[in-house]
Parts: C-alpha cells; sequence; structure tokens
C-alpha cells in the first residue's frame, strides 16, 4: 500500500487562483486567517491524514463496523482512538461557528481540510460530515434552547449527529414517509423505521443526535405534511449531563460493497412508546429543514469523489515508478514507461485537479455569499453556488468512478487482488454517485430548479464569464494556454447551445428534456472544470514567464491543463449531441420491451 502524501501544492495554488483566498480572507471575519496561516493549517491536516487516519482504512475496509445483540455498535480497531484525537487536536469543529466553540475558519479552507480526511478514510469521515450538517440544520432552524443545550456538545466532537430520511418503503419518494410524531407536552413522541443511517450508532462518542422527519397527527399528505425532529440517543438533563437512554435502537448494519468502516445503520423509534423529540423549525417545514443539510451533505459527497480519486492516483502513480513489467517505448525501468499508462495516469491526475478546481471554486463562492460587503456580489455567489451544488455532487463523483476504475487497470492484474488496495477505493468510490441523491435526482435538479425555473439566467452569466475568458486565453503567448483556449471557446458553445435547447424545451417536453440531463450535467461539469483548468494553466504559465513560484509544479500545472482540453474537454459537443438527439432512443421502448 502507498502512503498518502497532501497535495499540498496545487491545493494552496488552487485556493487561490480559482478560489480567490486572498479575497475570502480579506472578508470581515476571517481577517485573522492570512494565507501563511492557511498553509500551516493544511501542513498540519496533511500529517493527521497520513499519519493516523491512512494507516487505519484499510483495517475499516476489512473489518468494518460490528453489530451485536441490543442494537450495540462498535466501529473498526483503531477509528475510537483516532476519533478522540481527532476532536482532541480540534479538528472536528473546524469549521464551525465560534458561537458554540468551533473556529470559525473560511469555508475554502474547511473544504481542503475535508479533502484530507475524505482522501484518507473515507468511512471516517463520514461522521463528521453528518455532525457538521446536523449542526448546520439546527444552527439554522432550532430554537435557541435547542441550540443552547446541543450545539456545543456536537461542535466539540462529545456528540455525534445523523440525518433520518429514508424508509423501507420511501426511497427517494419522501412524499410517502409514513413516521409519526405525537405531540406530548412540550416534546413529541417518534415512532417509525428508518433505513440507510450513516453512523446512525456507535462507540466513538457519547451522545448521538438524530434528526429524523416524521409527520405529525393532522400533517397533510406528501412532503408538505412532513416536520423535522431533534431525537438524541441519550436524553440530556438541564445542567448537559446525560439522563435515560430513549427508546430509538440500531437494529441491524447494512453489508455494503464499500465504506465498511462506516456503519450504515436501520434505526427503530419508538418501540416501547415513543422516542422523544424536539421539534426544529415550524410544523411541515421539515423538508426545507432538512435541506439545509442534504445541500451541505451533497457537497461534501462531491468532495469525496475528489478526495477518492486523488488517493486512487496516488496509489496508482506510486504502483508505476515501482512495478517492473516489459520493455517500455520511453526508456523507463518500471511500467510508468509504457504509454497507456502514462495516459491512464495524466488522465486520473487532469480529471481529479478539475474536480479540485471546482469544488474549490463553489466553496470559494460560499464563503463570497455570506460574507461579502457587496449586496450585489453576494446574491451573485448565492445563485453561483445553488446553480453548482448538483453539478460538484454529480460530476464529481461521477468522475471518481472512472478515475478509481483506471487505478485498478494501472495495477493490471493485482489491481484485481483485494490486497493492493486499489480496489477498495473504486468499491468505496461506487457509493458517492449513489447516496444524498442518485446522479440523475442532481442532473434533474440542475436542469429544472437550477435553471429552467430561472429562465438560464445564472448559468447564461456563467458562460459569458467563460466565453470572455476562452477569448482572452486565445491570444495568450503561451502556445499551451492558447490551445486550452482554444478547446475551451468551442467546448463553452458547446454548453450554451445544450442550455438553449433545455430552455426551449423544458415545458414542452419534459421527458425529452430529463431524458438528456444526466449528459447534461456531465457537459457542464467537463465544460466548468475545462474553464478552471484553463484559468489555472494561465496563471501558472504567467508565474513561469515572471520567474515566481516552483518551476517543476508550474510546468506540470500547464501540461496537465492542456492533458485535460485535449482528452476531456473536446468530449463537449458529443455530450451536447446526446442532449440534443439522444432523447428519442432513451424513450423508444415500451416497459415490457426491456
Amino acid at each position: 500500500m502507498s502512503t498518502y502524501s497532501a497535495p499540498l501544492r496545487d491545493m494552496l495554488f488552487t485556493m487561490k487562483e480559482v478560489g480567490e483566498l486572498d479575497a475570502v480572507c480579506a472578508q470581515p471575519g476571517f481577517e485573522d486567517c492570512p494565507a501563511d496561516l492557511v498553509e500551516s493549517i493544511l501542513e498540519e491536516a496533511g500529517k493527521f491524514a497520513a499519519g493516523v487516519l491512512d494507516p487505519i482504512n484499510r483495517i475499516g475496509d476489512t473489518q468494518g463496523a460490528r453489530w451485536s445483540e441490543g442494537g450495540v455498535v462498535r466501529a473498526a480497531d483503531g477509528f475510537r482512538e483516532a476519533y478522540a484525537s481527532f476532536c482532541e487536536t480540534g479538528w472536528n469543529g473546524m469549521p464551525a461557528s465560534t458561537e458554540f466553540g468551533g473556529q470559525g475558519l473560511p469555508t475554502l479552507v474547511s473544504t481542503a481540510v475535508l479533502e484530507m480526511w475524505k482522501s484518507t478514510n473515507h468511512a471516517f469521515s463520514l461522521c463528521q460530515m453528518l455532525t457538521l450538517g446536523a449542526v448546520e440544520a439546527i444552527s439554522h432552524h432550532g430554537s435557541e434552547a435547542l441550540k443552547q443545550r446541543y450545539l456545543p456538545a456536537m461542535v466539540e466532537g462529545r456528540w455525534t449527529g445523523t440525518m433520518n430520511i429514508t424508509e423501507p418503503q420511501a426511497g427517494s419518494d419522501l412524499s410517502v414517509i409514513r413516521s409519526k410524531a405525537v405531540p406530548e407536552g412540550d416534546h413529541y413522541r417518534i415512532s417509525g423505521q428508518k433505513i440507510f443511517i450513516t453512523w446512525g450508532e456507535h462507540n466513538l462518542a457519547e451522545n448521538i443526535i438524530h434528526l429524523v422527519l416524521a409527520r405529525l397527527p393532522d400533517a397533510p399528505a406528501g412532503v408538505k405534511g412532513l416536520s423535522l425532529f431533534l431525537c438524541p440517543k441519550f436524553l440530556v438533563n438541564e445542567d448537559g449531563s446525560l439522563g435515560a437512554r430513549n427508546d430509538l435502537l440500531c437494529t441491524s448494519l447494512e453489508h455494503k460493497l464499500g465504506i465498511h468502516g462506516s456503519p450504515t445503520a436501520s434505526m427503530s423509534f419508538g418501540d416501547n412508546g415513543g422516542a422523544i423529540g424536539w421539534l426544529v423549525g415550524e410544523p411541515g417545514a421539515g423538508l426545507a429543514c432538512m435541506f439545509t443539510m442534504m445541500n451541505h451533505a451533497r457537497l461534501n459527497v462531491g468532495l469525496e469523489g475528489l478526495g477518492v480519486s486523488e488517493r486512487a492516483y496516488q496509489h496508482a502513480r506510486a504502483y508505476a515508478l515501482e512495478r517492473v513489467q516489459g520493455r517500455t517505448a520511453t526508456g523507463s525501468k518500471t511500467i510508468i514507461g509504457h504509454p497507456d499508462v502514462r495516459r491512464m495516469l495524466m488522465d486520473m491526475k487532469a480529471r481529479t485537479e478539475a474536480a479540485r478546481a471546482l469544488a474549490y471554486f463553489c466553496a470559494g463562492q460560499m464563503d463570497r455569499a455570506h460574507g461579502s460587503a457587496d449586496d450585489t456580489q453576494r446574491a451573485r455567489s448565492q445563485a453561483l453556488v445553488e446553480l453548482l451544488t448538483p453539478v460538484v455532487k454529480g460530476w464529481c463523483t461521477d468522475n471518481a468512478l472512472g478515475i478509481a476504475s483506471d487505478g485498478v487497470q494501472v495495477h493490471g492484474g493485482m489491481g484485481f487482488v483485494e490486497e493492493t488496495g486499489a480496489a477498495q477505493y473504486l468499491r468505496d468510490a461506487r457509493i458517492t454517485t449513489i447516496y444524498e441523491g442518485t446522479t440523475g435526482i442532481q442532473a434533474n435538479d440542475l436542469i429544472g430548479r437550477k435553471i429552467a425555473r430561472e429562465g438560464g439566467k445564472t448559468i447564461k452569466a456563467l458562460l459569458s464569464r467563460m466565453d470572455g475568458d476562452a477569448r482572452r486565453l486565445l491570444d495568450s503567448h503561451d502556445a499551451a494556454v492558447a490551445q486550452a483556449g482554444q478547446a475551451l471557446h468551442g467546448a463553452v458553445h458547446a454548453l450554451e447551445t445544450a442550455v438553449d435547447w433545455l430552455l426551449a424545451h423544458s415545458a414542452g417536453q419534459p421527458a425529452q428534456c430529463a431524458a438528456g440531463a444526466v449528459p447534461f450535467l456531465r457537459l457542464a461539469g467537463t465544460v466548468i472544470g475545462g474553464w478552471l483548468m484553463a484559468r489555472l494553466a494561465d496563471a501558472a504559465a504567467t508565474q513561469l514567464a515572471a520567474g515566481e513560484g516552483d518551476a517543476a509544479y508550474l510546468r506540470a500545472k500547464v501540461a496537465t491543463a492542456r492533458h485535460y482540453a485535449a482528452h476531456v474537454l473536446v468530449q463537449a459537443p458529443s455530450l451536447r449531441d446526446t442532449v440534443l438527439h439522444g432523447a428519442d432512443t432513451t424513450l423508444a421502448l415500451a416497459d415490457d420491451q426491456f
């Protein structure tokens, strides 16, 4: 197994050039976060990721979380100790507000750190992700009493959080959720069954705070009848100490293809009278409240795609540099000299760096949306975040499958052997395109809520910005940058044509538009990723010409962006054509012809 090494140079370069780190850190509240501090944070996070989380990743995969009678769940060996160290060193609460004990750092900075957790130990990182998502939901929608009672311990990591949505009969169709909430004084009695609850039960923390979607007795049918409730594993006394065990139980753990170290629980609420819970937000507003947590999770699942891509690439690169097999065309002694191995590694590297650019760009826009002193900038950035959320989730995870699969291919037959470790990244990546909304759900959200509903306003503005950059890069004195600009110019036109087609047909031909939704999402991610890679190449070439920076890294950055333009961005016209002309064959067969 190779050892993880944080790609600090690329992280910092990408944060600065497309995440707009300097502008973010100049915003009110972030003045104490200069660039040198950011670099130190990333260095320390890299040490923790490589030294603590990466070594137990394989243990989590082979051993997994273990369930026993009575609903007791024990994490894989080393996870409990790693979690204790994780919280003691302050990593758990890093992205959270200072009001409840967090460090209040920019989202852009925490995004880079989170990439490391997800790269080195996907299963472990899910616990923090769900906890901080629950913190977000409670912070935005909970009463002051709930905030004061639960958030400090959750931010500290002494208590973790979960999201309880899915039921056996209600997967993505939340309108058929059956869980019930009956009023009783100042609280409610919750009953029902929930499945696929990530870190729903474990032994890492002293309490688990479940956020549960359920229906009040007089609630209407459908999603408008759902409310959100906070149900702790252990009730909390007035002084903050833990009281009696609540009426909720983990009845089993799922046996999964990957992320074995993360317990995915089936939960039963109210087998003995009803679990005690408290309303979060207004009655009937449960889905809106939960979407605060779901959008947080969707962006972070996209980051999981980036993380597993980076680790699969590093693993394959290390193998290619040490494996001796056959005579190579380039004279190298190991298989990295075979042109096709180099092609796969370059493709993995380019796609991973494009995903990083997209994730960091979105994170920087989140910071601008929340903290810019300019009202227009805040609104513009918020619109971009909403547009990009399904793209980050859908495209980065879609990419991860291909990248992890190529990682297995680089290993050849050894990649199919579990002991080499390459297969785990492919298995772990597989869930990322499914949970928190499948790629199809993200794609329909993108073409419907994010484009058609607003008449394409935000994406048209982004297209104009990308086209302007493409035209500027065409005149670059650097030949590689000019080539990237040429490829970007054609790709932007392809995306614009697809957008126009969707806007023209969304009302009258919804099925045809939906049939091309996933190809459109891939097109959008491919082009936006290509735009950001071209910008990074331009910045790298500029620094090289000025004699600044790490010349070897900068030259590699330009070459990687050029590879992306030549091998990935050129796919944009074919994806456009699939959106425009592919629906007829998709919808051609009757149900019984499949």
